[in-house]
């Protein structure tokens, strides 16, 4: 943490979040202009803070300070009980967006882009919820969606929480396991699927797959979206699906379900994690108007597909008036960066391992597109090293903010990332967010700076799960998040939150390399091993009992004795000298989930004689035949 600072905010104090800082401070009576003032006030004071929030953003009325949060316990907290809103109406009533105004931009291998104004939006909902009534779904049903990141899906998601059903939705990508595994646990009314889809210049269909999960599921309403359009169909088609109808909204609780989001499932069954119509519309509305700091007339973009969380984060963004850029293919290194331009892209989000892979293959973003309306580049997924930070600040825009965000499916955000009126420090997650009261804990619970710790949660948010479906009386709840410290949420990340407020994420609090009695986590080795000229990805595994350190790298170049040489010299000078691996072996692919994330726990029960089916749920991983090269050979 070198301090080097490669971004500062503008003194013209227009952003969105100097606004709400001077219009909350009026009402505290002191001065929150600085940032650290307003996120201890944030934290401090949540009744004037997310009570703030709930008004600025239009979701409801004044409420009294008390009533927003009169019940903090954890697990638990009790939000806003005397209010009711609808998160499908919130998003469409679009402030400051014009009915013929680009809502939607759509972007696809599969077919040509298109848009859709905020009137032709409204109008699909309109007719998807009619569809859905005529079908007979109701408050409380789930509604299941086996379908591409589209607008209609986007439509269908709006058009569930509009009548208060319970939407969930897995990526075409999924195999037919892994959508099982989800779905069945949720048992849904109605199952929209694709018939396929294209990734690049490759073709899937998905007709056997679909007979597979129809069966297994055994629900009795489908309907099929005709992407690639080639006469498959089970059940009903989209194009008569549906019917002119009134846009409607059944008013809710603050905590009545939205949508259902779904964990790894790397070693079991994925957790389904139910979020709250209030939860979701406070915590996006405030990432979005204040941290990213979009409006009416900005584009926000992030690559994602419906399976990750990010697609919902990306759905919400016309609840501050933003219009949203979908993209459904292949991460093309250069196309994405053309996507940016042709979208009119204000805001740009992708994971940390594309920018990587853009440095690696020496793209120069700002080279291939024109970037001039970007004014925040986002990166979540994974820490971004420092190294990615000097790529994106040379090679893409010098004067859009960085913002690297860390969260989690869990929250459906990011509770460590950025905000426009705080600078960028090289390699570092700039703040924590506003309302997130993110600490450092020592193992005795002692909160801390300057030094590593869990990352936990001291105090509620309100995009907290509602629960965990199917777990009635919240046992696994508590177990997952409140196992450690009592009332208090535990992440399972190593964080170090720096004197100035800045953080940074070290890696997973299960997969740290303890070795000679010198701790580290895996997101500081993985820095330091990626940014060696032809390491593309790596992975990094300790077995404690033969205490040996085994670094097995995706590379672009022969792994030769020369390249395992840089490898351990640059760990030798830049992270310890104890953490030298015994072995430096080439694979032809690192194993990671369908959203991305590396699988270091797996990979070492693998190595140490588990057997593959017992270890990792095959039906999470983007690419189960990376595995083979981690299976021990008798």
């Amino acid at each position: 943490m070198t301090g080097e600072v490669l971004w500062r905010p503008g003194a013209d104090g227009t952003a969105n979040i100097e606004v709400f800082a001077e219009w909350l401070g009026a009402r505290a009576g002191t001065d929150l202009t600085a940032y650290g003032d307003l996120w201890r006030c944030s934290v401090e004071r949540p009744g004037l803070f997310w009570g703030g929030v709930w008004e600025h953003f239009g979701l409801g009325g004044p409420v009294a300070e008390d009533r927003v949060l009169p019940s903090p316990g954890m697990p638990g907290a009790v939000w806003f009980p005397d209010e009711r809103l609808n998160y499908a109406e919130a998003v469409l009533a679009a402030p400051g967006m014009g009915a013929g105004d680009a809502a939607v931009l759509a972007y696809s291998d599969t077919r040509g882009p298109f848009e859709w104004t905020l009137a032709e939006l409204r109008e699909a909902v309109a007719r998807l919820r009619a569809g859905l009534l005529a079908a007979g779904v109701g408050r409380g049903d789930r509604v299941a969606a086996w379908m591409p990141n589209v607008p209609e899906t986007c439509a269908l998601m709006l058009a569930s929480a509009s009548i208060g059903a319970v939407f969930s939705s897995c990526a075409p990508e999924f195999g037919a396991r892994a959508v099982v595994d989800r779905l069945k646990q949720v048992e849904p009314a109605i199952l929209f699927v694709t018939d396929g889809y294209r990734y690049g210049a490759k073709t899937i269909r998905r007709d056997q797959e679909v007979a597979q999960v129809v069966a297994e599921l055994g629900t009795a309403e489908v309907v099929t979206f005709s992407y690639l359009d080639e006469g498959f169909a089970v059940g009903e088609r989209w194009e008569d699906f549906g019917a002119p109808g009134e846009l409607a909204f059944e008013p809710v609780p603050f905590d009545h379900p939205l949508y259902i989001l779904y964990s790894s499932g790397t070693t079991g069954l994925p957790k389904a994690i139910v979020h709250g119509h209030g939860g979701i519309a406070l915590e996006h509305a405030k990432m979005h108007g204040l941290h990213h700091d979009l409006g009416p007339g900005d584009r926000f973009f992030w690559y994602s597909t419906t399976g990750w969380m990010m697609w919902n984060y990306l759905a919400s963004a016309p609840l501050v008036g933003a219009s949203v850029v979908l993209f459904d293919g292949a991460p093309d290194p250069e196309g994405l960066w053309r996507l940016a331009e042709e979208s009119g892209a204000t805001y740009f989000g992708t994971s940390a391992p594309f920018l990587m892979a853009c440095r690696d293959r020496g793209v120069v973003p700002k080279d291939v597109a024109d970037l001039k309306r970007l004014k925040g580049i986002g990166s979540t997924g994974a820490p971004l090293p420092a190294a990615g930070f000097d790529y994106v600040h040379e090679s893409v825009s010098a004067t859009a903010q960085l913002q690297s965000l860390s969260g989690g499916t869990d929250l459906c955000t990011g509770f460590v990332g950025g905000a426009p009126n705080v600078p960028v420090w090289r390699g570092e997650l700039s703040c924590r967010c506003l309302g997130a009261d993110v600490q450092s804990y020592a193992p005795d619970g002692t909160p801390g700076t300057g030094r590593e710790g869990e990352l936990v949660i001291a105090s509620p948010m309100p995009s907290m799960p509602v629960g965990l479906w199917g777990d009635r009386e919240n046992e696994r709840y508590r177990d997952t998040y409140f196992d450690r410290y009592p009332g208090v949420w535990r992440h399972g990340d190593w964080i170090t939150i720096t004197e100035r407020g800045s953080a940074v994420i070290s890696g997973r609090s299960d997969a740290t390399l303890n070795r000679g009695g010198v701790r580290m986590g895996t997101a500081e080795f993985y820095s330091v091993v990626e940014a060696v000229p032809g390491v593309t990805d790596s992975l990094v595994v300790h077995l404690d009992e033969e205490d040996r350190l085994l670094v097995f790298v995706e590379a672009s170049v022969e792994v030769d004795a020369d390249l395992k040489r840089a490898i351990a010299t640059a760990i030798r000078t830049e992270l310890s000298p104890r953490h030298l691996p015994d072995e430096v072996i080439a694979v032809a692919k690192i194993p990671r989930t369908v959203t991305g994330k590396k699988i270091e726990v797996p990979v070492k029960r693998i190595l140490q004689g588990v057997p593959v089916e017992q270890a990792v749920a095959p039906g999470a991983l983007a690419d189960p035949a990376a595995l083979q090269a981690f299976v021990p050979q008798s």
